[in-house]
């Protein structure tokens, strides 16, 4: 009996969770990846003598899917990283969580009597939120707004707070309040604390990027293949009985794929555009869609103790990055013994901006400057080594009225038969790993039975990921997983 063909458009976390679980169940399965690697804005690399990963990664869920994924991938080869995350902010540094005699001690009496007086104020106010700000000053008030979100996220985003959807706060954010981490900061049992302030995670041995090369392993040890450079240029949408369908992939070499199925991860909007049969509100709700670049700054330098943190969000208005990972902190097994630091700094910007027009080294020198400025290392320190990589797309930005434009992309992408639109960027949703790894999973499992999962619902509101504390996973506190940039009371 001939085997159904699927092709899967990516090998980040969602086409390989979703390739996965489809070999495993013997479907024909051929992976297609524009770029060179596997892991997609997960994956890590050497570098120096070292791995890195791109930015800061761990990854949590309170799915258990994604939790028997995770540890049926991973097994043992995992160690437990003690976690510490501070907010650099006018020369100081605040604990995250929050620790009220150090945010006490860097903020001194008056701005803590502000911050306290505008949280009393928010809290007599009654209404819907609309704005990403409208959203965080009601939960926090305008004081901790201008202090802790601001900047930072306007440093993101590169457009006012004003102009940024609440839903992103609501699904970043989560449930977490002012009167949820001052509880946390003083009740330190772990069954007390909210979900997006735990204390260690696990995390793969080499790397973030480990876990999915070990899924890419399987994939091809159950007979799936894998192809790499190969980007897809266009979904081949034909029409039969049942409507439009998806039945193959034209690669940018020319090269037409035959497919029963199609999974793709490739940008939301550039696949909906590709799309011969497009209609035009289509096209236009395309271009009003868009993303932001990341620019990732790696640094060596000739010390070992830079700072103790995994990673450090900047608050601080004078420099342009926003955030520094410390890859020394994570993992022994990332510095096979070498006695340098590498930093990883983040800036974000879009296509038009001169920062990302910027040559390398230019951009090397902009990063160590402003470590030196923020006093990170002193001048006697020598930076050994920079190296610079650029990522296109790596969010999706949302503007308000974004889900106008959004939902008419999605009923139409939804009426193609067999097309399934995954992933951060294939279905335009601010992702986790957790996020991604259970929308390629989902539709994996759509294929083989047959049966909707509501795949496009998936990180849609707060309750997805909030429903369950830490003890509710089945999972033990020393083999939870780690996930992707939770804490995102202040991350992108």
């Amino acid at each position: 009996m001939k085997r159904a063909k699927v092709v899967v458009i990516g090998a980040g976390p969602a086409g390989l969770a979703s390739a996965y679980k489809l070999a495993h169940h013997n479907f024909d399965v051929h992976v297609f990846e524009a770029s060179p690697h596997v892991g997609g804005l997960a994956r890590s690399f050497e570098l120096w003598g070292q791995t890195v990963d791109l930015g800061p990664h761990r990854f949590f869920s309170s799915d258990k899917i994604v939790n028997d994924f995770w540890r049926e991938v991973i097994g043992q080869d995992h160690s437990i990283v003690n976690r510490l995350t501070r907010i650099y902010y006018r020369n100081k540094f605040f604990y995250y969580p929050l620790q009220p005699l150090n945010a006490f001690l860097n903020l001194g009496v008056v701005d803590v009597s502000r911050c306290i007086f505008s949280y009393g104020a928010a809290k007599l106010r009654s209404f819907e939120p609309k704005t990403f700000e409208d959203w965080v000053v009601g939960r926090f008030g305008r004081r901790l707004f201008e202090i802790f979100f601001k900047t930072y996220t306007e440093k993101v985003w590169g457009i006012p707070c004003v102009k940024l959807d609440a839903e992103w706060a609501s699904q970043r954010i989560k449930k977490l309040s002012l009167f949820e981490a001052v509880k946390a900061a003083f009740l330190k049992s772990a069954a007390s604390k909210h979900k997006t302030l735990v204390d260690q995670f696990a995390y793969p041995k080499g790397g973030t990027g480990k876990f999915y090369e070990k899924t890419a392993e399987h994939i091809r040890n159950m007979g799936g293949s894998m192809e790499f450079n190969a980007p897809a240029a266009q979904i081949i949408i034909r029409a039969g009985k049942e409507g439009q369908r998806a039945v193959g992939v034209k690669l940018q070499d020319g090269r037409k794929i035959d497919a029963d199925y199609v999974v793709s991860t490739m940008p939301l909007t550039l696949m909906a555009k590709s799309l011969e049969i497009a209609p035009q509100s289509v096209i236009d709700a395309c271009n009003k869609l868009y993303y932001r670049n990341t620019i990732l700054a790696y640094l060596e330098i000739d010390k070992n103790d830079v700072f103790p943190d995994n990673w450090i969000y900047v608050h601080s208005p004078e420099v342009r990055h926003g955030r520094i990972a410390n890859f020394r902190n994570w993992c022994a097994s990332l510095t096979r013994g070498k006695k340098t630091t590498i930093l990883c700094m983040e800036f974000w910007c879009y296509d038009k901006d001169p920062l990302w027009h910027k040559s390398s080294t230019a951009i090397g020198e902009l990063a160590e400057n402003e470590l030196r400025t923020i006093r990170l290392i002193p001048d006697s320190v020598a930076c050994l080594n920079s190296f610079v990589l650029k990522i296109p797309r790596s969010y999706p930005v949302y503007e308000i009225g974004y889900k106008i434009h959004l939902e008419e992309i999605k009923k139409f992408v939804s009426s193609i038969g067999n097309l399934f639109a995954i992933g951060r960027n294939g279905a335009f949703k601010y992702n986790n790993q957790d996020h991604s790894i259970l929308m390629g999973l989902l539709a994996a499992k759509e294929i083989i039975t047959g049966e909707s999962q509501d795949i496009w619902e998936i990180n849609t509101d707060s309750e997805y990921q909030e429903k369950n504390k830490i003890a509710d996973t089945g999972m033990a506190p020393q083999e939870q997983p780690t996930r992707q940039r939770t804490d995102s009371i202040v991350a992108p």
